[in-house]
């Protein structure tokens, strides 16, 4: 197997030449590499929300300490801990949304036009980001609340236009792609039509509200319930304009995904967390002098040291994590779990080492896109000579593709989860190398990653056929 290519550099005298290459290649490497960029993805938009959260609450409270409060809590917060970690878009949007939301409330306020343009473009990188950019855009016209001189409101009405401007021309940019229609076609499969709301509107509001509730009280956690709204009635008399601007925010586009989101998890409602942050964080703003602002500090106390232990759990332990079942269902026990595919990887890399000249490593899965095969193809993507490919959703046999890698004497493998697969081993040629279990869901049953390798059996057996 030939070596990979590297570059060498020869030293100076003051070996400072080497140090910064070896850093620059690093780099370069590094970048390319897209779990590397996934987890920085992760990173910059967890630190851009916070540094956002500190800018947005000080300018609209002027308070150092409600500024430093609501970042902390969001650095802890379960809630974002979790989606951060992820490495899910919805953590770039919500820094995006932060970012709208500071910079147009600075170009009403100031009637700057160089602040509208700066939040077109944080808008418009919502909408590259996420369909739900569509709610900061509506939201727009609520920043008109803080302007200074009713005279000026057509100035500040002009710069909000020039901001939604701004960001459906960088929208218009995935226009040039191939399958922009999939985005509004795809759209349509999470979202019930707008004549819903006079046909049946309590289903599934209702419902949803409920959910909501549960999300926000297991990973909020649920103190934030409590010291969100102390920090708005707190608040109302000095800063009316501010708290009833932050509940909006959070409000809308609750009831609105509530009322209208035929498919509804935890990280759709992750944006809206941000301003219920600054809402409990704004108590801070005042002066603890009374029993009432002495107990909701005792609160605050108590949201800090629940947040720790369940980011404990996040980090050490996930399945102990007292997640909303629809959110445990879908990343810890059911088929779009990952728990296994890091391990398949590894092994396959071993593999890859002792190949013969002019052989492949395939290796077919369940499904077409997403966790399988897109989760696996991102490990061994630099890995040389190894082919990953998706072969059908339900795995009753073996694919005729990797029966013919097989015979070409390629190392050829099958992963799938245990309730894809229909097939029988033993008659379909196929040795379990591993399987890797996943959280045990709450009737006992398991879900399971296989991982087999497809034999020499697999040809005979088709031959059979």
């Amino acid at each position: 197997m030939s070596a990979e290519p590297t570059l060498r550099f020869l030293p100076l005298s003051d070996g400072k030449q080497p140090l910064f290459m070896w850093i620059l290649m690093f780099v370069v490497k590094r970048i390319s590499d897209p779990l590397f960029a996934g987890r920085m993805l992760s990173v910059l938009s967890g630190l851009g929300t916070m540094i956002g959260l500190f800018l947005l609450t000080f300018y609209l409270f002027k308070s150092k300490k409600a500024a430093l409060v609501s970042t902390l809590a969001w650095a802890i917060s379960p809630f974002s801990l979790f989606f951060d970690r992820m490495a899910l878009v919805d953590s770039l949007l919500t820094m995006f949304s932060v970012w709208t939301i500071f910079l147009g409330i600075i170009s009403t306020e100031t009637l700057r036009f160089d602040m509208a343009i700066l939040a077109g473009f944080s808008l418009g990188f919502a909408y590259l980001t996420k369909s739900p950019a569509l709610f900061f855009a509506m939201l727009l016209p609520v920043m008109w609340i803080f302007v200074k001189n009713k005279n000026q409101i057509i100035k500040t009405i002009l710069l909000s236009l020039t901001t939604f401007l701004i960001s459906q021309a960088m929208y218009n940019i995935l226009r040039l792609g191939p399958n922009f229609q999939m985005v509004a076609l795809r759209n349509q499969d999470y979202v019930f039509p707008i004549s819903h709301f006079w046909t049946n509107p309590k289903d599934p509001l209702i419902s949803h509200i409920g959910q909501i509730r549960d999300w926000i009280n297991r990973l909020g956690p649920g103190t934030l319930l409590i010291l969100a709204p102390a920090g708005f009635i707190l608040n109302f008399k000095k800063h009316k304009k501010v708290v009833i601007f932050l509940a909006v925010w959070f409000l809308f586009p609750i009831l609105v995904q509530s009322e209208f989101a035929k498919v509804f998890t935890a990280r759709y409602i992750l944006f809206t967390i941000a301003p219920l942050i600054i809402l409990a964080a704004s108590f801070f703003n005042r002066d603890f002098k009374n029993n009432f602002i002495k107990l909701l500090t005792m609160v605050c106390v108590y949201f800090v040291l629940e947040s720790l232990v369940i980011d404990w759990k996040i980090l050490a332990s996930p399945q102990i994590v007292p997640f909303p079942e629809s959110e445990r269902s879908g990343y810890l026990e059911e088929w779009t779990a990952g728990t296994g595919i890091k391990e398949v990887a590894d092994y396959i890399r071993t593999q890859v080492a002792d190949l013969p000249a002019g052989r492949q490593v395939i290796i077919g899965t369940e499904g077409f896109f997403g966790t399988l095969p897109d989760g696996l193809q991102m490990y061994v993507e630099k890995v040389p000579r190894v082919v990953v490919k998706g072969v059908g959703v339900t795995i009753s046999d073996v694919h005729p593709s990797l029966i013919d890698s097989k015979k070409a004497g390629n190392k050829t493998y099958l992963v799938v989860n245990s309730t894809r697969f229909k097939g029988d081993p033993l008659k379909l040629g196929l040795n379990l190398i591993a399987q890797y279990p996943k959280a045990v869901r709450i009737d006992g049953s398991r879900e399971s990653l296989l991982f087999f390798e497809v034999t020499d059996k697999s040809i005979t057996s088709l031959e059979k056929i």
